[in-house]
Order: structure tokens, then sequence, then C-alpha cells
């Protein structure tokens, strides 16, 4: 009889000691044991200040969390490995965006044990490496096809050659005077992002993305795009001297990549780690990401830049009428209705349980306002289907826009929060703005 309570003080003691964040709980969350650093780590996170389920503590930062381990069906296993949450996306300047991994294990049939860790600092060296092995890629990695073209500092391409007809199918009298962005979907992107790419090259050496691009004939084919600065010696004169570099105008080379043969592993990857488990539409850290980008592109060259957070009206009811599955269903109707509403270039996310946000780069609180207003109506005129029965539901949502006042992304979030909390107490079925400040 004394074997168990061995046991069970030797992982106390190993949970009390050990460097990362432990916590036993039951299958549904509930917190059995629990060692220090783990309870430091989540704490902050906890709406009402208590640890007794794990799924509740992390509702706001890991939301499809009870959902992936109720669909992982065997009786051992890893339900996710290095997770990484997105705590808060800090204050430029001042403070860093915080950010937790999670690896849950499924230790038996009715026992899981997570493990927590603060990789704030490993996560800005994983960025780095990253943009290195994006480069090394772009150099070794066998090219399917190819295309280089110089462009201005307004971001007009200056050349033709024969490359370009290669892969695109585009004359010089199509491209030739037109922005680089003609070799991209419309929706995928704006005056100001063609530019910030053209900043960032100056400031890093080169700025890379990852999409579709646009043949001639309307088909499309997913590329890889690098700009990087030409390293200019100057301009030669009539006199036969040679104007300062520095007075030159900067000029870029642009080489796309027909990567299309890489594409579905790279989206597996991708998928893996930005996408929401239930939805499949951005995840809470993806969110985070690349909002954090659209700001310190804003702080360079100020424009428009909005953000709408959406909540389901009465979630609660409808688990609790319906049941988990139906309000699963619903979440995926909200996630489709918003992927096919906004743009490419917009960012959609579910950052917490039944809500969604949406980063709209170059848009002002107007047009914000208009699009969210269109998902509110599609959403009230719409029913889900589950299994025969059609559920009805409705949503609020809060817009904010970015301007001066604003210290930073989580400011920003927290406005658009106050938004959204002012259409649920103006009666739900909503949308408000942020108040002027």
């Amino acid at each position: 009889m004394s074997q168990p309570a061995d046991e069970t003080e030797a992982l106390l003691q190993f949970l009390y000691i050990a460097p990362v964040g432990l916590a036993q709980t039951t299958i549904d969350g509930g917190i059995v044991m629990i060692n220090p650093l783990s309870a430091q780590l989540l704490l902050p996170l906890s709406s009402d200040g208590a640890l007794e389920n794990l799924f509740t503590a992390l509702e706001g930062i890991a939301p499809d969390l009870r959902n992936r381990t109720e669909s992982f069906t065997d009786a051992y296993g890893t339900i996710c490995e290095d997770l990484k949450l997105q705590v808060s996306a800090g204050v430029p300047g001042r403070s860093e965006a915080r950010i937790l991994s999670l690896t849950l294990l499924k230790t038996g049939p009715d026992r899981l044990m997570a493990m927590l860790r603060d990789i704030t600092r490993e996560v800005a060296r994983e960025l780095l490496l990253r943009e290195s092995e994006a480069w090394l890629n772009a150099i070794l990695t066998g090219i399917t096809d190819y295309a280089v073209v110089r462009v201005d500092a307004q971001g007009r391409i200056h050349d033709w050659n024969k490359s370009i007809g290669r892969l695109t199918g585009y004359r010089r009298e199509d491209v030739v005077g037109k922005p680089y962005s003609c070799f991209y979907p419309s929706d995928s992107t704006t005056p100001e992002r063609d530019l910030d790419r053209l900043r960032e090259a100056d400031a890093s050496g080169w700025s890379m993305d990852e999409g579709w691009r646009l043949r001639a004939d309307g088909t499309r084919f997913w590329g890889s795009a690098i700009i990087a600065p030409l390293l200019d010696h100057g301009v030669p004169q009539a006199d036969g001297t040679v104007s300062d570099a520095e007075q030159a105008e900067p000029t870029y080379c642009l080489v796309i990549r027909d990567i299309s043969d890489k594409r579905e592993a790279g989206e597996r990857i991708r998928e893996a780690a930005s996408c929401d488990h239930l939805t499949g539409i951005a995840n809470r850290r993806a969110f985070f990401e690349a909002a954090e980008f659209e700001l310190e592109r804003w702080q360079r060259a100020p424009r428009p830049l909005s953000i709408i957070i959406f909540d389901a009206d009465h979630f609660k009811r409808i688990n609790d009428t319906h049941g988990h599955p139906v309000g699963d269903a619903v979440l995926r109707h909200l996630a489709t209705v918003l992927s096919t509403t906004f743009r490419q270039i917009d960012v959609v996310a579910r950052v917490g349980g039944e809500e969604f946000a949406i980063l709209l780069p170059s848009t002002d609180l107007t047009h914000a306002i208009a699009v969210a207003e269109r998902v509110r109506r599609k959403i009230a005129a719409a029913t889900v289907d589950v299994d025969g029965v059609q559920i009805p539901y409705t949503v609020s949502g809060g817009v904010a826009t970015m301007d001066a006042s604003v210290a930073g992304l989580d400011a920003l979030m927290k406005q658009a929060d106050a938004a959204l909390y002012a259409a649920k107490a103006a009666g739900r079925n909503r949308i408000e703005p942020a108040p002027a400040t």
C-alpha cells in the first residue's frame, strides 16, 4: 500500500524542482497537481484568479486546446508539442511581446501532463534564424523557374527581360513602368505594402514574401518574391564624371520564383504552426505576429490601419442548449463567412473562444465599419445546419483604428475590445467604433 504514496511523493518532488512549468490534469483539464513555475505562468492568464482547469486558464490564448484534446483519440501520445501561445504584443521600445510554449501529453485514458515555458527570447532568435534559412533556401533550393526584374524607388518595373516572359507570359509593354504588384492578385497587396517591402529591403538587405502570383493569362502560381537593393556606384554624367551614389535614386532587384511544387509541404508546416485547429483560419499567435509587423510599418510610414474584433452573441447559451459540437459548427461557419468577406491581405484569426480578430491594412475607420457591418448582416441572415437543425446566431463587433495616441498593438486591441463590449451592452447584433480619443 506504500508504493502509490511513494510514487506520488516522488512525482510531487519532481514537479516542484522541474525547470519548466508542469501540471497534471484530468482528461477534461481539471488540475490535479501543478508546480510553482507553472502556477506563476498561468495565474496572470486566469480571468478569475483561480487555477482549477488548464483549458479554462488558457482559453484566452489557446481557444482550440480543449477541441484538440477531445479529437485526440489515442490512449497515449502527444496532443501538441511546443505550441506557441501569444500572451501579449508588448509596447514598442518599452517591452517585448510575451510568448509561451505548451506541450500537452496524454499519459493515460483519463490523464494529461502539460509542460509550459516562457520562450519570448527564443522566438526572437528563431525569427532571425528563419530569415537566414529563407535566404539560403532561395539560393540553394532547386528552382522550377524564375523571373528577374529591376524596380525603382516607387516600385515601378524599370526594364524587361526574357525571364519575365518565360515565367509569367507578360510582354515588355505589359510591365515596364507598372508597379511590380502587377504580378500579385489585386486583393493580396496595397500600394503602401508595395513600398513597405522596399523600405524593409533597405533596412535589412532584403525582403521576402510567399503567396499567389499572376500570369498574363490570369492563371495563378505559388511564388516566392525576394527584393534586394542594388548597390549603385553612381551615374555617369555628360562631362565624364560619375555622380555620388548617395545622390542617385535607389533601385532594387526583384526575383520571383515559381515554387508551386513546394507549396504543399510548406503549407502543412505553416498550418501546423499558424492555423486554428478548429476553424482552419489563422490562430492567435499568427495574428499577433502579422499585426506586430504591420504596426512596425505604420511607425515608419503612418497610413490607415484598423482592427475589428467579432464575438458570437450568447455563445454559451448555444453550447448549453445544443451541445459543444453545434457550438463548434457555429464557430466554423463564422470563420468561413469572415474568410470569404475580407481581402487576401487582411489577417482573419480566431483569438479567443468565440472571439475573432481581423487586421485590415490600408483601411480607415469608415471602411472598416462598413465591412464589419456587411459581416454582421450576412450572419444575421444565415443559419447553421447541424444534422437538419437550423441554428440561427448573431455577432457583435468592435472597430478601432491606429493613430499616434495609441501606444501599440495591445492598446489598439483594448480599444476594439471596449467597442465590442459597448456593442454588446447596447443590445448585441451590432457594430460599434472605438470612442474618439
